[in-house]
């Protein structure tokens, strides 16, 4: 269990980190590049923290490490190429998906055992609320302004959910 957790969040932290850097290109010396750059730096804290956890807890990453450095900043700069509202709605998309997989993950870990897994719960439920302040932040910067929001939020989600699926496997 520790390990596909793990192994999840690590590849989604990455994807995030990836996600920011191609957005902050793109939109960087805009009005709204303070805020991508300091959602940025929330998530090379935490791909930094999943690193160690990796470790410390002798995990194995997900062999698809590649391709989520990839598509993550394509899918960065891609939506901000849409604009701030293009972005953001990327960032609301995204980090919905993630807080409801935290959520997800708080529960299994608390019905397997809290006190054993107390500093891992404590560290997920702090980047879940990270990443749900994100996702208010994207709300905050016209994210439901961007061209076809429902659309591309919900492919955006889909392809969420496919990645964490299919990282927690392989």
């Amino acid at each position: 269990m520790l390990d596909r957790i793990i192994r999840v969040d690590h590849a989604g932290e990455l994807g995030a980190d990836r996600i920011y850097a191609g957005q902050f290109a793109v939109l960087g010396k805009t009005s709204v590049g303070p805020v991508i750059q300091e959602m940025w730096e929330e998530e090379k804290e935490h791909l930094e923290t999943f690193e160690k956890l990796m470790v410390k807890e002798r995990a194995r990453p997900t062999v698809l490490l590649p391709i989520w450095n990839v598509a993550g900043f394509v899918l960065g700069a891609s939506t901000a190429l849409l604009g701030k509202e293009g972005a953001m709605a990327c960032t609301v998309a995204v980090e919905s998906v993630i807080g409801d997989h935290y959520n997800s993950q708080i529960r299994e870990l608390v019905e397997d055992d809290p006190e054993k897994h107390a500093e891992l719960l404590k560290t997920i439920k702090k980047f879940r609320d990270d990443e749900l302040h994100h996702h208010d932040t994207g709300l905050e910067h016209d994210a439901e302004k961007a061209p076809f929001y429902q659309a591309l939020t919900q492919v955006i989600k889909v392809g969420c959910k496919g990645a964490v699926w299919i990282s927690e496997r392989i």
